[in-house]
């Protein structure tokens, strides 16, 4: 602390929690040490200090110490200890300081210690993917790290690797509260972060006078990843937003300055009032001639009915760069899609998403209803609600309602309906609210009342206080299951929302009588309704960019107990059969001649070679039951329950052995598979119980018997249910070091320091100087001659005299050879210190 003049008491600072003092041969010795900095800086960050010499090096820290331990060439404090790096532990993060350098820069850190560095919001799994996926993302991700890094490698080994046999590659893809995505190589037992993607670089930054537009739809994370579809084939990756919006990415090598192009979909349940003009609005299904709308311009978008007054209207929550952005390799925003406020009321949040690269759509439903985009004309295809999907074939003959009296109430529970989307186990309750609410009266009076009855809502508040009695919640989800699967007409009417839970593009039937497959979109909803939409696309691909895409509802309805949570088709075989996809092209490549900038579509039709009886099975599961239809008869094969008191959280139809299954994760924690088509239960394990929301939230399936989920704020736990991976489990974990005391130093003898290996250098007058040994007697070494050596005195053998004759001619050749070795040991020595120096550089 500074001394203070006028008499004053000297800075008050912080304590110095602990001290390490190394020394070095060649150098000043080096001082580390936590903390001890003034406290004149209110916003002073935890600081180590290093004192080598008069020089003094501060590094602030990100987060508090919790210790420090430098690293040595040797342990003992006896010798040079001659220190390399200094590790850091702090309260979130793990750092090694490299002190060979001047700068004192950072390792690179191999270990993915962020995975929380902002909370993780969805999660997807990825295994036996494209094997130059990795190496890819790696490249692209590498140019965007952090320079300044040590050049040197990470100087700490806890133990050595064992890869196993595992040869296929595994990705996995984290969505977090901050808009980032994450790709991880989880390849093996490894973890490691490939590359990073910042969602929200494609909208302008909120000034701090705007916070209230967005305040009621997210109060915090505007830009939180909600859900997330990969196309590894060809590498388009979309987002869909918390803050009602979905993304369109395309992946390059080449960096590019472009502007974001941008649609907003208007996407409303209710039919509007007949006072309501609409003139100016498309009916649902337009001929191709109105089927061509342009970019968002500022008067809004197609399907959009402009509105006096303050009530918010045709407005997204969140605005799109409109100058050019430089984006980096990688992925490169292609569309933004965002749902906009309707008569005051905000968009609801999306809860499905899913895409097709070969027929260049994206589809996206919430609770509203469905909509459908043409992300390479750039247009809006379908935007209606659910009810207005069923036309005559809806089986409950509900009838359009008009616009709710209490515009308030709606907008009031938004938060509280799109929160939950983070949740899948709430989901059915959070829906089935919406008919216990509106069950009694649609007065305002009536509708506040039951809103403030219900558990979920939260009146005057934007945050949604979440129940940790599952047992309870499940009680709850049951009652309302049975209640809203009634059989009472009035009852359905009344639920006035049916979320989309369920998307799937896919080469399939749409009708009974079709004799081949066509492109289509199966939509899945929160009653347990399956529609099937037909896709009218150009003939060949040079009209693709030009013609228009139609969008039709088949008449197809299929049925099922419970919301709908996942499709997969298989052939008449029982393989199954991959939805067609674009083989991946740089978009921005500059050496593309006019035949690579063909598209390459890859197609998996089904085989049309048997003349008599049905080609292809649809699978189906909701969070009941699942099904397996023939296609195009539409007989119910097979019909599972798998669960009768509780409900799945996640299914997913994935491969394994050479075979596919359909691998199921329920409420009450079991883990279930069922074999395809046949649904024969294999596999029922009591797992986990869903002790906490982000179970629920982060679970998933992938391919080869494994899955994961986020055990906590900052772990990723992978799980497998495959034989093979459990016999293979020992071969691939690694072996850990086991901590062991240090040894005390031994004594060394003279020869063991002149012959040993080790680095300690020895000094020549240290060994044999007058300093160390005193001075040497001189007659030891002194060269006295004799008359003619040992024959001359053989004449006085018998006397005294020739005794001592002798005595002094072997006193004479002794302090010869005692000459001649002290050369001899200082060429030894000299020999030994180079090797020695080698053999460290070495």
């Amino acid at each position: 602390g500074k001394v203070q003049r006028d008499g004053k008491k000297p800075e008050s600072c912080k304590p110095i929690l602990k001290v390490e003092y190394k020394t070095c041969k060649n150098s000043e010795p080096f001082v580390v040490f936590s903390g001890g900095l003034s406290y004149d800086k209110p916003c002073r960050r935890p600081s180590l200090t290093i004192m080598h010499g008069k020089a003094i090096t501060v590094l602030e820290m990100d987060h508090p110490i919790v210790d420090f331990l430098t690293l040595c060439e040797t342990p003992y404090p006896n010798e040079s200890q001659e220190p390399y790096a200094v590790v850091v532990l702090l309260e979130k993060d793990l750092i090694v300081v490299d002190l060979t350098q001047s700068n004192f820069p950072i390792f690179e850190n191999p270990y993915p210690i962020d995975i929380h560095e902002s909370p993780v919001t969805c999660t997807e799994y990825f295994a036996d993917c494209p094997p130059d996926l990795i190496p890819v993302l790696y490249s692209v991700g590498a140019k965007h790290k952090k320079q300044g890094y040590s050049n040197k490698e990470w100087p700490i080994s806890g133990g050595a690797w064992n890869l196993g046999a595992q040869t296929y590659p595994e990705i996995i893809i984290t969505g977090h509260a901050d808009g980032s995505v994450k790709f991880w190589d989880a390849s093996a037992i490894t973890l490691q972060m490939l590359y990073k993607l910042k969602t929200s670089k494609v909208f302008e930054k909120q000034k701090t006078g705007e916070g209230k537009a967005t305040a009621e739809i997210v109060e915090e994370d505007p830009f939180a990843v909600q859900m997330m579809y990969w196309c590894p084939e060809s590498r388009i990756f979309c987002v869909a937003g918390v803050s009602a919006y979905v993304v369109v990415y395309r992946f390059s090598k080449h960096e590019v300055n472009a502007e974001i192009a941008s649609l907003e979909v208007r996407l409303q349940y209710e039919v509007e009032d007949i006072i309501t003009p609409e003139p100016e609005t498309n009916p649902p299904f337009p001929d191709a001639s109105s089927q061509l709308p342009s970019l968002k311009s500022l008067s809004g978008s197609t399907n959009t009915v402009a509105c006096e007054g303050t009530m918010k209207d045709s407005i997204p929550c969140l605005s799109v760069k409109t100058r050019p952005v430089r984006m980096p390799p990688g992925y490169q925003a292609d569309l933004v899609i965002q749902l906009v406020w309707v008569d005051g009321e905000p968009p609801q949040q999306i809860t499905s998403l899913a895409v097709n690269s070969a027929y260049g759509l994206v589809a996206f439903g919430n609770c509203n209803g469905l909509a459908v985009v043409d992300f390479m004309q750039r247009t809006v295809l379908l935007s209606m609600g659910t009810l207005d999907l069923y036309g005559s074939s809806d089986p409950y003959q509900r009838q359009p309602r008009s616009p709710r009296k209490s515009k308030q109430f709606a907008a009031d529970n938004f938060c509280m309906r799109g929160l939950s989307n983070f949740y899948p186990d709430l989901t059915k309750r959070i829906r089935t609210s919406y008919q216990s609410l509106t069950e009694l009266s649609d007065s305002p009076v009536s509708l506040e009342l039951e809103r403030c009855k219900s558990p979920t809502s939260v009146k005057g508040s934007r945050k949604l206080s979440l129940p940790t009695d599952l047992k309870t919640d499940l009680e709850t989800r049951e009652n309302s299951f049975s209640r809203s699967r009634s059989s009472s007409v009035s009852s359905i009417d009344r639920d006035s929302k049916e979320a989309i839970t369920a998307l799937y593009f896919m080469e399939s039937f749409a009708r009974k009588n079709d004799s081949a497959v066509s492109p289509c979109l199966w939509v899945g909803t929160g009653l347990g309704m399956v529609l099937i939409l037909s896709l009218n696309l150009p003939a060949s691909d040079d009209l693709r960019q030009s013609e228009p895409v139609m969008v039709s509802p088949s008449g197809t309805v299929l049925t099922l107990k419970g919301a709908v949570l996942t499709f997969a088709c298989l052939d008449c075989m029982g393989t199954l059969t991959h939805p067609p996809y674009e083989v991946w092209r740089d978009p921005h490549s500059a050496d593309d001649g006019e035949k690579t900038r063909k598209r390459k579509l890859v197609m998996h039709s089904p085989s049309s070679s048997q003349d008599m009886g049905d080609h292809q099975f649809a699978v189906i599961c909701s969070e009941k039951q699942a099904k397996v239809f023939s296609l195009p008869s539409q007989t119910c094969l097979y019909v599972h329950n798998i669960t009768e008191t509780s409900f799945l959280l996640r299914a997913d139809v994935v491969t394994l052995c050479n075979s596919v299954c359909l691998a199921c994760f329920c409420a009450n924690g079991h883990i279930m598979t069922v074999s395809l088509p046949s649904l024969r239960p294999l596999l029922d394990i009591n797992y986990l119980p869903v002790t906490d929301m982000r179970i629920a939230r982060t679970f998933c399936f992938t391919n080869e018997g494994q899955a994961l989920y986020l055990s906590s704020p900052t772990e990723i736990q992978r799980l497998t249910y495959s034989q093979e991976m459990c016999d293979n489990l020992q071969d691939m974990l690694g072996d850990l070091f086991t901590p062991v005391e240090t040894p005390e130093a031994q004594n060394r003898g003279f020869l063991k320091g002149l012959f040993g290996g080790s680095g300690q250098a020895f000094d020549r007058e240290e060994l044999f100087g007058e300093a160390t040994a005193g001075k040497a007697s001189r007659s030891l070494a002194q060269h006295i001659p004799g008359s003619g050596g040992i024959e001359g005195v053989r004449g006085a053998a018998g006397g005294v005299i020739g005794d001592l004759t002798r005595a002094r001619i072997a006193l004479d050749e002794r302090g010869q050879k005692l000459g001649e070795l002290d050369e001899r040991t200082a060429s030894m020595m000299a020999s030994a210190e180079a090797f020695s120096k080698h053999a460290h550089e070495v």
